[in-house]
């Protein structure tokens, strides 16, 4: 334990599963240390993943990614930064491992911590930190998160732990919309049909057939305007309900309510785990065993594609191949898991 450790900064600036992977720690952070005070730096698109987290003292919206459309805009990025490095920070946390990333947290402060040479894809983001720590690149997603960010204060998360966390996610003042959607009849099944490359994606007939298997209040949401076409196709083909465009705020809020989310490996499922709602997550191109935390409820199924997790394919289209009657067979061992319990 560190007794001179009063104010940190994590940098964990994108995507949003990876925000998620990354804040499972805070509680434990805070359970080490109760009155630390913890700053986040991260991009503005995926803030309110953030937002209304009790452990969480100041989240800091940056916007890197407008550089590559202005090159201007790395001055006014710049400015930002070097105000906050006046914050004294005692220890700034950098648990991105990228050379930008690394970057960003040398901006902040003169301790830096995160992953050695070995740990990391972009190996020269090591040269920043003042402290490095080791864990292999291809372990588990959650797991390297929960090391970086606890080994650089000096206490453990174990596995244990993970697998009994509380929910992190926090909602406020979400849109109401949301509750018109749930069923208190039907099972309510959320569907997440989109990601970030159309090779991560499962087929929009397939996600058909399998709402009509289950017939119950199937639901799917929808973040581009390619995923609500596909979300059309899928309602005019099946019993499904479109939701309208939601923020991630109301959209918190909504994954908390249902009683299992069926989706592409992408943040919005990701959501469920930290949630503590139960799960079915598919992998084509993506390692399955390095991006979820299995649980009794949070499950996955991958296809037969070998994934080098250091170079994933994006020509690799073998999540279509996954049988629906598999994620059927599966929600339904879900369910049942749950009644057995009496949690139904």
């Amino acid at each position: 334990m560190l007794n001179n450790i009063k104010k940190i900064a994590i940098v964990k600036l994108s995507a949003m599963g990876d925000i998620i992977h990354a804040m499972v720690a805070l509680q434990y952070i805070k359970k080490s240390y109760p009155n630390i005070q913890i700053d986040w730096f991260v991009e503005s698109a995926f803030a309110q993943v953030l937002e209304n987290n009790p452990h969480i003292n100041k989240i800091v919206k940056l916007n890197l990614k407008s550089i590559k459309k202005d090159k201007k805009q790395i001055f006014s990025q710049i400015k930002l930064l070097k105000e906050y490095s006046k914050n004294s920070y005692d220890l700034v946390i950098d648990a991105q491992g990228l050379v930008k990333s690394a970057i960003v947290a040398k901006f902040l402060g003169k301790n830096r911590a995160g992953f050695d040479k070995d740990s990391t894809r972009e190996k020269l983001a090591s040269f920043f930190y003042t402290k490095k720590v080791n864990i292999a690149y291809d372990k588990n997603a959650i797991q390297r998160n929960a090391k970086v960010l606890s080994s650089s204060l000096e206490f453990e998360i174990t596995k244990e732990e993970i697998l009994k966390k509380q929910p992190f996610l926090f909602f406020k003042n979400e849109n109401k919309v949301i509750y018109d959607y749930l069923d208190n009849k039907k099972k309510n099944i959320l569907f997440v049909i989109g990601a970030s490359w159309p090779s991560k994606m499962y087929s929009k007939e397939k996600f058909a057939k399998i709402i009509n298997t289950l017939n119950e209040n199937c639901l799917i949401v929808w973040g581009s305007e390619t995923e609500k076409n596909d979300a059309l196709f899928i309602k005019n083909t099946s019993t499904a309900k479109v939701l309208p465009k939601l923020d991630l705020n109301s959209l918190k809020a909504l994954i908390s309510k249902v009683d299992l989310v069926i989706g592409n490996d992408t943040g919005p499922t990701h959501m469920a785990w930290a949630l503590n709602i139960p799960s079915i997550t598919l992998f084509g191109n993506t390692p399955g065993y390095r991006n979820t935390y299995l649980t009794d409820i949070n499950k996955i199924i991958e296809s037969k594609s070998s994934v080098n997790p250091f170079k994933l394919d994006r020509n690799d289209f073998s999540i279509k191949d996954i049988n629906e009657n598999e994620i059927v067979e599966l929600a339904k061992e879900i369910f049942n898991g749950k009644k057995n319990k009496g949690l139904f």
